[in-house]
């Protein structure tokens, strides 16, 4: 029994097909574009309302509203699919006022860390002796031994 290569399809479709597929590449790869620029602001903006909601005490009242906002504004060019680059600009958006949202939540809390920081703190270390020292052999640095 011999089992032999072959396709199905006579020559010409094929070479229809491979045209075809080089035809629409472009379009595809806009398409493609396209949902993964919508996949990546839908999941910005899951993951910007449950830090907010996770985070909210800790968030300044005018950074959560900047930031809510720019996530309302995606939101809403998301549920009127937007274009591709308005989108882009969106997720572009929200990510630099989610940003600032961060930065604010880290100058408060090192604000906090400074307050408190007023009490000494003794490490084991301290308590048990440990002294950070360097050895110098004085005999070999007088016997002309060079290190």
């Amino acid at each position: 029994m011999t089992v032999t290569g072959g396709s199905a399809l006579p020559k010409d479709d094929i070479d229809r097909m491979m045209r075809e597929a080089e035809q629409y590449a472009e379009e595809d790869r806009k398409r493609r574009e396209a949902a993964e620029t919508r996949n990546q602001a839908e999941q910005l903006v899951y993951q910007t309302e449950k830090f907010i909601r996770e985070n909210e005490e800790r968030i300044p009242a005018d950074t959560k509203s900047e930031v809510e906002t720019a996530a309302t504004e995606l939101k809403g060019l998301l549920e009127r699919n937007a274009d591709t680059n308005e989108l882009r600009t969106g997720v572009e958006k929200l990510a630099t006022v989610s940003q600032k949202m961060g930065q604010a939540m880290y100058a408060q809390a090192d604000q906090g860390a400074s307050g408190s920081g007023t009490e000494q703190h003794t490490s084991p270390q301290d308590e048990e002796g440990v002294v950070d020292a360097e050895i110098v052999d004085e005999d070999r640095d007088t016997k002309g031994g060079a290190a």
